[in-house]
């Protein structure tokens, strides 16, 4: 497929970087949009981009381009992507999808009238790791889920630091790393909780959380712990408990090993490594949605999206903590 980056920041280098080892698959750079020109200019440079724009709007009405990815601050997401589908272009774009559920339900349905593919491009969900967790906890391995724990943390700093800390940009811990977190409970899961409490969140002089800790209930009892936090290092590890076993996951972001034990014994250490570094599946996906003439993935859902993008808009409204602009 087609592509074209609008923005340049990290994550823009890191999916253009996955874009160009891909080209046996047929997936292509076409097009960068960024609003300085210099900048889209430097990055196509970078990854043999042959194509760039200092607008957003020129990008997304580019005939060329097939699929856009827009890596732009939380807060555009929604005027981004609006932008993208109605200039009837495919998109995938970054996690998280949008601020607000409104949102979000406003693009899916745009995306349905267009009859143009959208997704969030939330990788994780699609690691091969990820599919064999599935069928452990599908065939009962571990018996019923009771109880799961999982942690991510880092210090943000410097330029990171303003655009994570910032309120205007929709900064913060939960929407920046407490979705992978939420996003790792609905894997195992694949329900909504029935309630979340949260037993600590730290509002910075910005008015974002740089720290919090949820306790969330399941259907069928299963209790949950998610911890997210900007402002200190936290090994990535998640431990899941059933009524037989239990499986640990020392990196459950980057997920490619977990140790899997049963009734007090070692049964297995399970390792699915990436082909490249994570990203390729989401690329993949939206390719394969694309062909097939989807609107949406059958596998990282819309509802799943949805899903996610109201249970972090509900807790930080629990938190009374709206973002700069926000009614």
């Amino acid at each position: 497929m087609k592509w074209g980056i609008l923005a340049t920041g990290t994550i823009a280098k890191k999916f253009a970087s996955t874009v160009e080892q891909m080209g046996a698959e047929g997936e292509q750079l076409v097009a960068v949009g960024s609003r300085h020109m210099e900048s889209a200019q430097a990055f196509a440079q970078q990854y043999g981009i042959p194509r760039c724009d200092d607008s957003y709007e020129a990008l997304a009405a580019d005939p060329e381009v097939e699929a856009i990815y827009v890596a732009t601050p939380n807060t555009l997401h929604y005027e981004n992507c609006k932008l993208c589908l109605e200039q009837g272009k495919h998109v995938l774009c970054e996690k998280p999808f949008t601020i607000s559920p409104e949102q979000a339900q406003q693009l899916y349905r745009l995306a349905e009238e267009k009859h143009l593919f959208l997704m969030e491009a939330f990788w994780i969900w699609l690691l091969p790791l990820y599919d064999r967790l599935r069928q452990i906890l599908a065939a009962g391995t571990i018996g019923e889920l009771k109880q799961i724990t999982c942690q991510y943390g880092f210090v943000a700093s410097g330029a990171r630091k303003d655009r994570k800390f910032d309120s205007g940009l929709g900064g913060g811990a939960l929407l920046d790393i407490g979705i992978y977190n939420l996003g790792f409970l609905r894997i195992l899961t694949g329900q909504d909780p029935e309630k979340v409490e949260t037993k600590e969140v730290h509002i910075n002089e910005y008015g974002t959380d740089d720290y919090s800790r949820l306790a969330l209930t399941y259907p069928g009892g299963c209790m949950a712990e998610s911890v997210q936090t900007i402002g200190q290092e936290l090994e990535r590890n998640a431990r899941i408990l059933g009524t037989k076993g239990s499986i640990f996951l020392p990196d459950f972001q980057h997920a490619e090993t977990m140790t899997l034990e049963v009734e007090g014994k070692e049964l297995e250490v399970i390792r699915c490594p990436v082909d490249i570094n994570g990203f390729e599946y989401e690329i993949r996906e939206a390719s394969r949605c694309v062909k097939q003439g989807r609107t949406g993935s059958d596998r990282y859902t819309p509802q799943d999206s949805l899903a996610l993008t109201r249970l972090m808009y509900d807790t930080r409204m629990s938190w009374g903590m709206k973002f700069a602009g926000e009614v």
